[in-house]
């Protein structure tokens, strides 16, 4: 006798109609036709349908979608086909909403725009399971973070939001307790771009006690070249610290007993296995507590030479929570300084969102009143980094461009002070950031840079109004974001005519 055949084991496919109300025929040859409609503009092929029986076989996986039909299912829901047929997941299935074609050109545009950036890598159509994959650039060691796009709304002017109807899937992507983004991409001609928002403040928004109708990201949020920037070297910088927390706990302890020593220098081989991004954070650390120990209680002038080149080198001064400059100023009841080296071959082959870092770290010394001083001359780009009170010592702190984690040293020898107040004078007279104004400082330090002075202080008016905590939340205990909000509020209130 035969037996009763068994069940079909449950498809992905039939999970994810039923999820959706979508597995009675009338309403998914409604979505199968809007889906077959899209591809046929696309391909300039005839729409094409299917009938109830192929439907039902579909239901039941005992036949796979061949050729056209299978590119209108993954169109319609936006998985790819063969992963439709296989075995649903044990657990409840919720699926995005298939993006349209033009916010899946938003989120591709991306890769294109920046070279060192791979969003969407696991999956061939953007929205789902989706993660966002940054490269460093010679100093950061690159990292990825989770992200997910949905079809956005324009609001306002000022707001984007995402609707209720994908609240299902949102919810279940920002749940887990990792470091994810939320993308909200709007559809042509409402506008175009992806706007971020950090996946904990979406948690938050969404609490049953306190639900909201669309959730609502700033159209402040933007993602572009300064805000691209900002996301990159903040991800960059939390991965590598979480992920060298402890070995940075123990290292910082033991290089806390050399402070007593003027001259040290930490080998990297001492620290094996210590990240590229974990050695930075040691290494400016220590050279920060270094000039703070042997910098004068009171003093008429102070001197600072900054060896940053680059926006990677400069997240640092953006991000970690140490900072010689405040101080500094404390203690001096005179002039205080700054200068840089960025020479034009830097400049040149630094991306646009890598020199808004850059720019914003020179801003953010000029924020705290202390005029900055940038030359260009290449030679001086390998001047160590100091600190200098003129007449009686220079403390010497490079963690960059070094082989070592850091290199200290502070010496009063007449010579050795005249070659460092040398290179304050050149950086004086040279500086290609002239003016007797902050702004007209900048500006001219904008222009060097190769910056739209006007688009830089908008950009940043607007996002100062919001603030980051909503779009990027670091993790750890290191990063502060307080010093880019603080320049960002700083350049906001720069007349853009200056």
């Amino acid at each position: 006798m035969g037996g009763i055949p068994a069940m079909a084991e449950r498809t992905l496919l039939r999970a994810v109609l039923d999820q959706r109300g979508w597995a009675s025929w009338p309403v998914f040859e409604m979505h199968f036709a809007d889906a077959a409609r899209r591809v046929a503009e696309r391909t300039a092929a005839a729409p094409m349908s299917i009938s109830q029986a192929t439907f039902k076989r579909w239901l039941s996986g005992e036949r796979d979608p061949r050729s056209l039909a299978g590119v209108v299912l993954e169109e319609m829901l936006g998985v790819e086909t063969e992963l439709l047929f296989r075995p649903a997941p044990a657990h409840d299935v919720v699926l995005p909403r298939p993006l349209g074609l033009s916010e899946r050109a938003a989120a591709l545009a991306l890769d294109a725009r920046w070279g060192n950036s791979l969003l969407f890598p696991t999956s061939p159509a953007a929205g789902v399971d989706g993660s966002w994959r940054m490269d460093g650039l010679g100093l950061f060691d690159g990292t990825s973070v989770a992200v997910q796009a949905y079809e956005g709304t324009a609001l306002t002017d000022e707001l984007v939001g995402i609707g209720p109807d994908d609240y299902p899937h949102l919810r279940s992507f920002v749940r887990p307790l990792r470091p994810a983004l939320v993308l909200a991409a709007l559809r042509a001609p409402a506008g175009t771009g992806l706007y971020a928002m950090d996946a904990a403040h979406v948690r938050r928004q969404l609490t049953l006690d306190r639900p909201v109708d669309v959730l609502p990201i700033p159209a402040a949020y933007r993602l572009d070249d300064l805000t691209y920037g900002l996301t990159w070297a903040l991800t960059n910088l939390d991965d590598g610290l979480c992920a060298d927390d402890a070995a940075l706990r123990v290292g910082a302890a033991d290089l806390d007993t050399q402070l007593v020593r003027p001259l040290t220098a930490v080998a990297r081989a001492a620290l094996p296995g210590l990240s590229s991004v974990g050695a930075m954070w040691l290494g400016s650390r220590h050279c920060a507590r270094h000039a703070v120990r042997r910098m004068p209680e009171e003093s008429d002038a102070l001197a600072f030479w900054h060896r940053e080149c680059r926006g990677e080198e400069s997240a640092a001064r953006l991000f970690f929570r140490h900072d010689v400059l405040r101080e500094g100023l404390r203690r001096t009841t005179g002039e205080t300084v700054a200068a840089y080296c960025v020479p034009a071959a830097a400049v040149k082959d630094s991306p646009t969102f890598e020199r808004l870092l850059l720019f914003a770290s020179i801003a953010l010394t000029e924020s705290y009143g202390v005029p900055t001083w940038v030359c260009a001359e290449p030679e001086y780009s390998q001047v160590d980094e100091f600190l200098l009170v003129p007449g009686q010592r220079a403390v010497v702190g490079n963690w960059l461009r070094t082989p070592d984690v850091c290199q200290v040293d502070v010496t009063d020898r007449k010579a050795a002070l005249r070659t460092y107040e040398d290179a304050v004078d050149h950086a004086r007279a040279r500086s290609v950031a002239t003016g007797a104004t902050t702004g007209v400082r900048l500006r001219a330090l904008a222009d060097h840079l190769d910056l739209d002075w006007s688009w830089v202080t908008r950009r940043a008016r607007e996002l100062s109004e919001y603030g980051l905590a909503d779009m990027l939340r670091p993790r750890s205990r290191l990063l502060t974001l307080s010093q880019v909000d603080r320049v960002l509020a700083f350049l906001g209130k720069l007349d853009s005519d200056v």
